[in-house]
Parts: C-alpha cells; structure tokens; sequence
C-alpha cells in the first residue's frame, strides 16, 4: 500500500520542490541552519506537495478514468481506494502543519493558507488557462518557506526565488499539457494548449521560461551570492535552451525528457550553486 500510494503521489517528483526549499533555508541562514530547521522543513516540503498531489489526483478521478493516457493510475485501476487516498491526504495536512508548528510562528500562521492554495490549483484548470501558473505559485512557495523557517520575514531575494519557480514551473507543466491537448478541448479544460493550440502553447512556454531564467538572475543577484551561484546559473539556462529544442509542435516524443529528467537536473543545479556560493564565500 505504502508503495501504491508513493506512486500515486509520484513522490520523486519532490526534486523539483526541494531544492528550493534549501536554497530558501541555507541562503537566509547563510550556511548550516541546524537539524532542527532542516529535518522540519523536509518534513514539510514532502508532506504538503504529498498533499497537494493527492488533491489533484482525487480531483482528477472522472477525467483520468477516460482519459488513456491515466487509466493505469493507482485510484483508476483501484490498487489505492479513495478512502485510503483522503485518508493519507489528511494526515499529509496533519504532518505539513505540525512541522510548521515545529519551525515557527508565521509558519504556523501560513499553513493553512498553503493547503487552501495547495488544493486550490486541482479545480484551475476547469475555468482558467492560467492553471499552469497556478501550479507554478504552488512550488513558488518553496523557497519563500525555506527563508521562513530560519527568518520569519518575507525578503526580496526569497520572493524572487519564488517568482522564478512559478514560471519555471509554469513552463514545463505547459510543455506537459501539450500531451493532452485533444482530450482537454473534448473535456472542456482549459489547459494552454487546448485554449491557443500547441504552438502558442510551446512559445508561451518558452516566454515562461525566459522569465523565470531573469528572476533566478536577479534573485542571486539579491542576495548578494558570489559568481559561483551564477556559474550554475548559466548552465541551467542552457539546458533550459536544450528541453525546448527537444520539442517541437509536431514532434512530442520526446516530452518526458524534457518534462521530468531535465527539470529535475535544473532543480539540482540550481540548489548545489546556491549552496556552494553560501558555503564557499569569502570570509
């Protein structure tokens, strides 16, 4: 079950969470922020993009049961039953507030305003194109959390951060939604594709993308990180290069590539960059 359920909520996809969160914490500590922050913070992470996951897969059911791309998924075929599925999803709200509670008083404060927001992105995409932004804001919230946990504050250089997460995400979840685009118009949602077609879609994906490459600039620029963070900077917007040339509006194949192998290595980067120019700093 434990497994099933690790699969329905497709937990490695939190390497597109977590780096961020990091580079939230130990920017803001700059350095080590202590176990105590660092084992909370995880904890968190995992559990509300746990719950956010399981929202959307429950959310989703009558569209993944028709859908043949989703009919193998967990609650589709029943190897997880959707008691069991609101059952995890509840005590992810649980954990995600009680490691909040761990870390400090504004977190505490802001969870439920993270689940609300969490849970708000499933039922986007029945009326809005911007439901990839959305998403994006979701993730967004990773490395302002992060700067929370050891600063109760709100920075410049942590919303920056999070500003280029949610088009960065906003990108590929645009790039991911292009494999759905006939089922979306028959089902009446609004992803971008469906909306203004897969070209526009992969332009505005790719306009996402810019944009989220500028704030990570300016965000390293804000706070204040040596050429280090800037070196990997440079590397990620060069893969960001390459996974929109893996695609084309004709050619498709290549989508999980770009969607989920490449992301996660610009996730990765990205943290390591920002934590070597934390740790290697000039005294």
């Amino acid at each position: 079950m434990l497994a099933a359920m690790a699969r329905l909520v497709k937990i490695e996809h939190s390497v597109f969470a977590l780096p961020f969160a990091y580079i939230g914490l130990f920017v803001a500590a700059r350095g080590w922020p202590g176990w105590r922050a660092f084992v909370l913070l995880t904890l968190a992470m995992v559990a509300m993009r746990s719950f956010a996951m399981a929202v959307n897969r429950l959310a989703d059911l009558r569209y993944d049961r028709v859908n043949p791309r989703t009919r193998l998924r967990e609650l589709v075929t029943g190897e997880v039953s959707v008691r069991a599925a609101w059952v995890f999803t509840a005590g992810c709200a649980v954990v995600f507030v009680a490691a909040c509670a761990g870390l400090n008083a504004l977190c505490l404060a802001l969870a439920p305003v993270a689940l609300v927001w969490g849970a708000f992105y499933s039922v986007t995409k029945r009326f809005t194109w911007l439901c990839h932004f959305v998403l994006g804001s979701v993730l967004g919230l990773a490395p302002v959390a992060g700067w929370l946990a050891v600063k109760p504050e709100f920075a410049l250089a942590a919303i920056l951060f999070g500003c280029g997460v949610t088009c960065w995400t906003a990108g590929f979840d645009i790039l991911y939604a292009c494999q759905d685009v006939d089922f979306d118009k028959g089902q009446g949602l609004w992803s971008m594709p469906a909306k203004f077609g897969v070209g526009t879609a992969l332009r505005l994906a790719a306009f996402s993308h810019v944009d989220a490459a500028l704030f990570f600039l300016l965000a390293g620029y804000a706070a204040g990180l040596s050429w280090i963070y800037y070196a990997f900077w440079a590397v990620c917007s060069a893969v960001l290069l390459v996974e929109h040339r893996l695609i084309g509006e004709n050619d498709l194949s290549r989508i999980n590539v770009a969607f989920f192998t490449l992301n996660g290595v610009i996730a990765l980067l990205l943290g390591v960059g920002a934590l070597l120019a934390v740790f290697l700093a000039p005294c």
